[in-house]
């Protein structure tokens, strides 16, 4: 009896390390698997190469920095940026294979709501992700705040990095379209792997909405279009609030496959949603030892409020806020569809909920099988704009 029950922890033992084996191509990163031999080839793709090829970095004679390289000659920082005209859409990067993304990193100048993400997958004609560079990368006001987290990371001064793992099985283009009247920058560099993507690798969505004002007792919709398998792993929020007050009592909710009127999953309040509580406030004392009422920002790697910008009494009166949440170790899972919406709500005299109808922005991300519903129509520039 014994013996059969050690030979069938070896065989299961053997046959784990088998798959673990095969399973590890090289996609995800992390200390967990730094040490694993791979077959993965790493690539990365920047205006030094255009192309990602191997050995053809560096190569360039002309470019952003051919005058400051003058002196210097070939191989030094010819080539470390693209100016990107008025109405043009630029191609980030074009990768054939089988591979995934493993980090992007750029810095644009410009209006970053006047920068417009892509990327599509394979041979689709409609992107998997399409959202403004600055809410895309958790920077929906257009002004730097510094963000620390696992899947997105913003330095100084506009360092913006992501950091969500991008499997494709054929091919991979990523653009930016400038839809501003003025040329902007685009420093940029995709580091990327070419390797065999597990049958079950999912692809990375994201999609940008807004509305401004929110109508009057009307529940935002972050998504309503997801049809497929797969998991949610991501929201990013930028508001901006139109009244006094406390505006963060509203609930969000998922719809997974099928729900109609209720949902799964609701949570119980839009600090809360975001991993904060009691708004947000740690009752700081000022320098009377008295409390001193403020919201405070902070970043963890799943969520945080990373950005609190307040008004300054003058022409810029409003209040606004970043937040995001990342389901990393908690993916919302469906196997048919998923609706999110959230309650944008304040309080009212006599202790009542106060409907309110602010300036609201979302980037939301996921994963999921292939085809996808075509996205809404992106808003114009006028639409887009911070005002």
């Amino acid at each position: 009896m014994h013996m059969k029950y050690l030979l069938f922890f070896i065989i299961t033992l053997i046959c784990f390390s088998s798959l673990s084996a095969q399973q590890y191509n090289g996609i995800h990163g992390g200390i967990e698997n730094i040490y694993k031999l791979s077959d993965a080839q790493t690539r990365s793709i920047s205006p030094e190469n255009f192309t990602g090829e191997k050995g053809k970095g560096a190569m360039a004679t002309e470019g952003t920095g051919a005058n400051a390289a003058r002196d210097l000659g070939k191989g030094w920082k010819i080539s470390p940026s693209v100016i990107i005209k008025p109405h043009t859409t630029f191609s980030v990067a074009e990768i054939n294979g089988s591979g995934a993304i493993q980090h992007i990193w750029m810095t644009p100048t410009g209006n970053w709501r006047n920068s417009i993400l892509r990327f599509y997958w394979d041979d689709e004609t409609n992107p998997s992700v399409e959202a403004p560079v600055g809410d895309f990368f958790c920077m929906g006001w257009g002004k730097y705040s510094p963000l620390q987290s696992l899947a997105v990371c913003v330095n100084p001064g506009s360092a913006f990095n992501c950091y969500w793992p991008m499997p494709f099985k054929k091919k991979c283009r990523i653009t930016i379209e400038n839809i501003d009247d003025a040329p902007m920058t685009l420093y940029y560099q995709v580091d990327y792997v070419l390797t065999q993507v597990p049958p079950d690798a999912a692809y990375f969505h994201a999609q940008f909405r807004r509305v401004n004002p929110l109508p009057y007792k009307a529940n935002y919709v972050l998504i309503d279009s997801i049809h497929g398998k797969g998991q949610y792993v991501g929201t990013y929020m930028a508001i901006g609030v139109h009244n006094n007050g406390w505006w963060g009592e509203g609930e969000i909710k998922f719809y997974i496959d099928g729900d109609k009127e209720y949902p799964t999953v609701n949570g119980t309040g839009t600090e809360d949603y975001f991993c904060g509580s009691y708004d947000f406030d740690t009752h700081k004392k000022n320098a009377a030892g008295a409390d001193e009422a403020n919201y405070t920002e902070f970043c963890s790697p799943y969520s945080g409020l990373c950005q609190v910008i307040k008004g300054d009494g003058h022409y810029e009166i409003s209040q606004r806020f970043g937040l995001y949440r990342w389901h990393i170790t908690d993916p919302i899972r469906f196997d048919k569809d998923l609706k999110v919406t959230i309650q944008d709500l304040g309080w009212r005299s006599g202790g009542r909920y106060l409907p309110l109808q602010d300036d609201i922005a979302t980037t939301v991300f996921w994963y999921q099988t292939e085809p996808h519903n075509p996205f809404p129509k992106l808003s114009d520039k006028d639409g887009l704009e911070v005002n």
